[in-house]
């Protein structure tokens, strides 16, 4: 994959496509090729579209369902059974080698967990106390941030500046009303999600297929066990906790990253980029459904032009960034 990739892609773009999604692949190869004619080739086009919007619902609903469980299990409990579930999945799938890496590649690696640690924190407190829709749009200022400063384009100043208005928007002219603490632990979260974006390049350059990722999220879990013990004791191992941790585990992490690994095989980067900006409209509709967190017509007013700013400065760096590798 090329190093020039845009900034709003996760980090299921950084890192080589496992075995196991290569074999589904194939298998999708094969029963597509006796189609032909003008409804395959548009089937072809639609494909990895639906599995990036597939990937979307699947972790904004998760992070809906977390929503749920921070009463029975506080928020930090939550990220603990969400990062110890998700590790314990993605070591079973991909069984990372553990000999044969340096030390340059361990400690990429080890920054890797702790910004995806730091963001899944984060988050998740942000979430105990403001709303799906608005954290997730305060979140995605961090990926936004990078891409304006990685493109050192003037044109990115104006997205950067509509970016700014739809944030004054959703303080209302202070951020009182959305819970000042809230806001801070969302935007938190944006500056470690912009770190993870950096870091996940990184490991994916340095480890095979999924390997970096597994062992990120192995790190993640560790630092993010002491304060869900501290916070939740004895809660975490409540069955029904448990299950819906590791549900969360499934629509949050698992899931989503192997769809969006299998689209990225067949999108070119930015668009898979500008799609992934849609995050924020997604969150709100999983709010408003399962947690019953209507939004104002000035706050979705804001969310649009977080999302106009995002999709302009994603298709302004796109437009002199090359393709990624197939």
């Amino acid at each position: 994959m090329n190093d020039q990739r845009s900034a709003a892609e996760p980090a299921a773009a950084a890192v080589a496509v496992p075995e196991s999604v290569t074999a589904l692949e194939g298998a999708d190869a094969v029963a597509e090729a006796p189609a032909t004619g003008a409804w395959a080739a548009r089937r072809a086009a639609l494909a990895p579209i639906a599995l990036v919007v597939a990937g979307g619902l699947s972790v904004q609903f998760g992070s809906a369902v977390a929503a749920l469980l921070m009463p029975k299990a506080g928020a930090l409990g939550v990220v603990t059974l969400r990062l110890a579930a998700a590790s314990l999945i993605l070591l079973v799938i991909c069984r990372p080698k553990l000999r044969g890496h340096s030390r340059a590649d361990w400690g990429t690696v080890l920054a890797f967990g702790v910004a995806m640690g730091g963001m899944n924190t984060l988050f998740y407190l942000a979430l105990d106390r403001i709303p799906l829709g608005i954290a997730v749009t305060l979140e995605v200022l961090g990926p936004l941030a990078l891409s304006v400063f990685a493109s050192r384009r003037l044109i990115n100043v104006l997205w950067a500046g509509l970016a700014l208005v739809g944030v004054v928007l959703l303080g209302g002219g202070g951020f009182d009303r959305l819970d000042p603490v809230g806001a801070a632990f969302a935007l938190g979260a944006g500056a470690m999600w912009a770190a993870y974006i950096v870091f996940s390049a990184r490991t994916g350059r340095r480890f095979p297929q999924a390997d970096g990722l597994a062992l990120a999220m192995v790190v993640a879990a560790v630092l993010s066990l002491p304060l869900g013990i501290i916070e939740s004791g004895a809660k975490l191992t409540v069955p029904s906790t448990m299950a819906l941790g590791a549900a969360v585990a499934v629509l949050s992490s698992v899931l989503p990253y192997t769809l969006e690994l299998m689209a990225l095989r067949r999108l070119p980067a930015p668009t898979f980029a500008v799609m992934m900006s849609l995050e924020p409209a997604i969150a709100a509709g999983a709010g408003f459904l399962i947690l019953d967190q209507a939004l104002s017509t000035t706050d979705a007013l804001a969310i649009a032009l977080v999302i106009g700013a995002s999709i302009g400065a994603v298709r302004s760096r796109s437009g002199r960034a090359p393709r990624r590798e197939a």
